[in-house]
């Protein structure tokens, strides 16, 4: 059996289809509340043993983690930390998902997993204390740092541009944050891959990996192809005619971003053999599954 946290959100449910013909067992807030660190370990006590645990569940309203940051430390760091060390005492692997914002967003390389962490905000600062932890733990774990998430349903960046096109003849969106957009599905399916290869493995890979879509835009970049791409549904119902570029520092907000989110893949791929499509097949994927075919 493998225990996934986090059954609710992007990946989270990515990985229940992902896992449909598997045993597996998912575990949402009601079931496991992160914001409560020793509940999550009476429920791993209560439990038989996985085979691995997968660990989906993550505090991501960055904003809100400005002044939420005990919060986002309990579910982003605390609580993980507390499965790592169930994971390590029972000899299991764990799997956990982190975020580019860990790197301080400087200049226009794309990032290494062995570059140093700068987190500019508080969100990127209880993910960092999370990869840490897991790390300080000993347990046999991969963490999967990843961008810009987005899923035909969720609370995304493509499905606020689908709405506000819809309502909208012309939007403003930031064009100087540099990322690959990175489609749930494409990570959930790289997880279970992944996972297939190490399960029982004597030299466990343990360690940090990026991955995301191929490829690389901005914000605004972004929102030109979703909206290019969704004019072929005419389920959007798109009003929208004019966007326009803008700098950071024309859409201030509480947290800070990083410039550069760029992720280097190349570990990934040499370790697993996995390379994701691009975040252009991803994203046209993506609208196939709200719109259906056309």
């Amino acid at each position: 059996m493998i225990l996934v946290f986090g059954s609710i959100g992007q990946v989270g449910l990515a990985l229940q289809a992902a896992l449909a013909d598997r045993d597996a067992v998912f575990l949402g807030p009601e079931e496991a509340d992160f914001t409560k660190p020793e509940e999550v370990r009476s429920v791993l006590a209560s439990m038989s043993v996985p085979r691995a645990i997968i660990n989906a569940a993550a505090f991501t309203a960055v904003d809100k983690a400005e002044e939420a940051e005990d919060m986002a430390l309990a579910i982003n760091a605390t609580t993980p930390a507390i499965i790592a060390a169930y994971c390590r005492e029972q000899g299991i692997p764990m799997v956990h998902y982190s975020t580019d914002y860990v790197y301080g967003g400087e200049g226009t390389h794309p990032h290494l997993e062995s570059d140093t962490p700068k987190p500019l905000n508080a969100y990127a600062r209880t993910k960092l204390k999370g990869d840490e932890m897991i790390a300080y733990s000993g347990c046999d774990h991969l963490i999967f740092r990843t961008s810009w998430v987005f899923d035909a349903h969720g609370q995304n960046f493509v499905n606020t541009m689908l709405r506000l096109g819809a309502e909208r003849e012309s939007l403003r969106v930031v064009e100087d944050q540099i990322g690959a957009p990175t489609y749930a599905p494409d990570i959930a399916q790289a997880t279970v891959d992944a996972l297939d290869q190490v399960m029982g493995v004597s030299d466990f890979p343990s360690g940090v990996y990026h991955l995301c879509n191929a490829g690389e835009t901005s914000w605004c970049g972004f929102a030109r192809a979703i909206f290019a791409q969704a004019r072929h549904y005419p389920q959007a119902k798109l009003k929208i005619e004019t966007i326009t570029g803008i700098p950071t520092t024309e859409y201030p907000l509480p947290a800070k971003r990083p410039l550069n989110s760029r992720l280097d893949c190349t570990k990934v791929r040499n370790q697993f053999g996995i390379r994701l499509p691009s975040w252009q097949e991803a994203l046209d994927q993506c609208l196939q599954e709200k719109y259906g075919n056309h």
